[in-house]
């Protein structure tokens, strides 16, 4: 079966507990704190499988868990931070989030994207020792992991897309291009997920063309198998539009060419403006030649090219392939989707259960507020630190530290990150 979009949910996993613990060796005096941080949760990590078409194995398991972190222990020993979780997805899945829709990922690549990050561990007792306070009996617990309900939508990958009526010849078409193996029957919606195909044009030239089911005249209301599968030529540089031009079911070509075109422009603006080229198909078996110059004449008054072609026969097939491998060279790359999705900015006035303490020239700030805020930002990204920074100032963190007397080149420290205080 083939599946192209499904709803799941991932749980990263928790970070562990830091530990409370004291030095106890022999001939070692008042030997201090020493437990050990937590480790951190595993991350839920997408990877792109090249050997994967379909979305499928998403169908029966909805919710993906990592492992969590590990507590830490005495003698200042971390613990074993939790394994990640790699999702594997077909090349062109799409992550979007399933409350807004907005894209947060197009996994069009083999680089690894971290979907959901693990807690960070919390802190031993011994990270809170200070000339005041040499004993602390306390540690932090771990943070936990994102949660996230994303939505799987596969659109594949494809330079050329094939689309016309059911059963005028676009299996056949990438059969005989390809070595793909399409079903092929003469009867309306063989086709009932999309192929892929490479085409080899020649030495160092190639390109990967998708068959799509059939369209018909209502698909944008759910007739035949309605136009869901459009999706997968949304990347599509080129649009090979085929053609029944011998009337061989009674239909006009003419009326089915304006027909597809005006689902693709209810579908979508941006794919009825693709670049097209024409494929007259089964004029092996056409009875009227009229019925072909009207219809080129047609098309080429709309500003299309069209090539006379037979599947069967691979009449005019190399010169329709040979088109299209040259169109390609004047176009853009395959589409990639840009990232929508924005983190959700936590309410400000929450900041109110922060609490910052001031030990020999280093301010602690912890609590709630900050642990959710540290959940939502990478501060390995510069764009990320500056959301961070922005929102500090706008919750008045900044206010209460110059309050307490923080000076220039003073440390802050906020759970595992040390920061310089500037002004």
């Amino acid at each position: 079966m083939f599946v192209d979009k499904v709803a799941i949910t991932v749980c990263a996993g928790k970070g562990g507990n830091g530990a409370v613990s004291f030095r106890r060796e022999k001939y070692v005096p008042a030997g201090g704190p020493d437990g050990g941080d937590g480790g951190r949760g595993g991350n839920v990590v997408l990877v792109a499988d090249e050997n994967m078409s379909t979305l499928m194995d998403f169908r029966y398991k909805r919710k993906y868990i990592a492992e969590n972190g590990m507590d830490g222990s005495g003698r200042q020993k971390t613990g074993r931070d939790g394994k990640d979780l790699i999702i594997k997805v077909p090349m062109g899945t799409i992550v979007r989030d399933k409350e807004t829709g907005a894209v947060i990922k197009d996994i069009s690549d083999k680089e690894p994207f971290i979907l959901a990050r693990g807690g960070r561990g919390g802190r031993g007792n011994r990270h809170f020792a200070t000339p005041v306070r040499q004993a602390p009996r306390f540690a932090k617990p771990g943070a936990p992991g994102q949660n996230r309900e994303v939505v799987l939508e596969l659109k594949l990958l494809a330079d050329v897309g094939l689309v016309g009526f059911p059963n005028v010849g676009k299996s056949t078409l990438l059969s005989v291009v390809s070595k793909a193996n399409p079903k092929i029957a003469n009867y309306h919606f063989t086709t009932l997920f999309p192929n892929l195909g490479v085409v080899y044009v020649d030495e160092g030239s190639s390109f990967v063309m998708a068959d799509i089911p059939g369209i018909i005249e209502g698909a944008s209301e759910g007739a035949g198998l309605g136009y869901d599968f459009l999706r997968h030529i949304e990347r599509c540089r080129l649009i090979i539009h085929v053609v029944d031009a011998s009337g061989s079911e009674g239909r006009d070509p003419v009326e089915d060419f304006n027909t597809i075109n005006d689902e693709l422009a209810r579908y979508s603006e941006v794919l009825a403006s693709r670049p097209q080229l024409v494929a007259a198909n089964k004029t092996d078996i056409l009875d009227n030649p009229e019925v072909l110059e009207k219809f080129r004449e047609y098309v080429q008054a709309q500003g299309y090219r069209l090539f006379e072609v037979s599947a069967v026969t691979q009449k005019g097939v190399r010169e329709l392939i040979f088109a299209a491998a040259e169109e390609l060279k004047k176009l853009p790359p395959i589409r990639v989707f840009e990232p929508e999705y924005v983190e959700p900015e936590i309410p400000l006035e929450t900041a109110d259960d922060l609490k910052i303490e001031a030990e020999d020239g280093i301010f602690f700030i912890e609590g709630p507020w900050m642990e959710r805020l540290l959940d939502r930002v990478n501060l390995s990204d510069s764009e990320s630190r500056l959301y961070f920074d922005k929102v500090l100032r706008n919750a008045g963190v900044f206010e209460r530290l110059e309050a307490m007397g923080i000076m220039d080149g003073d440390t802050v420290a906020i759970y595992n990150w040390e920061f310089i205080y500037k002004k």
